[in-house]
């Protein structure tokens, strides 16, 4: 109970022989599950309802703990060109999360924050009680959006968070949109 209301924290300690490699900028994300007896949204006081941790159906699946933590002026700011790395843990205490930075891919994945590393990955799984470590190169400026790609849990119990960088585009790597029009397959399958 004392994880399901609050009481966490993340340490990474640096193996001397294995130092990570430089980068512009580091922070840390903790995604927690919090189970009020009230609804999504409800607002006073919301005691902790063990029925609902029992069952494992949170009312909110949050970053840092609470919903809004890391958007709009409490986004994570960075500017085009510069690197990230993203020390991130799951402390559940149920669910795991399908971790995932929509707009980007993680160039380095550390499995459970150890010496495995998968590369160019978009979403990395952490057990509850776990951690990872994600690094990346932000290539255009725009706002990325940081979600637990079991994405209900995004729009619906509210994790999500931003990274906001600033910057020159660069339509050489993205270019918005270009024209809308109506998707209309010919007869052999294509467009």
């Amino acid at each position: 109970m004392h994880i399901a209301n609050g009481m966490y924290g993340l340490i990474y300690v640096e193996p001397r022989d294995h130092p990570l490699l430089h980068v512009d900028h580091e922070f840390y994300v903790m995604q927690s599950t919090i189970y009020t007896t009230g609804k999504y949204g409800d607002t006073g006081l919301q005691q902790f309802d063990m029925d609902k941790a029992l069952a494992e159906q949170p009312t909110y699946v949050v970053y840092n703990g609470s919903v809004g933590s890391m958007i709009g002026p409490k986004a994570l700011h960075v500017k085009d060109g510069e690197t990230v790395r993203l020390f991130v843990g799951n402390i559940g205490p149920n669910l795991p999360s399908a971790f995932h930075l929509i707009g980007l891919q993680f160039d380095n994945a550390y499995v459970e924050g150890g010496s495995l590393v998968n590369h160019y990955v978009q979403t990395t799984l952490i057990p509850p009680g776990g951690a990872t470590i994600v690094e990346f190169k932000v290539l255009v400026p725009g706002t990325y959006h940081i979600v637990d790609h079991a994405i209900f849990r995004t729009f619906n119990q509210g994790a999500m968070g931003d990274i906001v960088a600033t910057g020159a585009e660069d339509s050489a790597i993205y270019s918005h949109q270009q024209k809308y029009e109506n998707y209309t397959p010919d007869s052999t399958g294509g467009q």
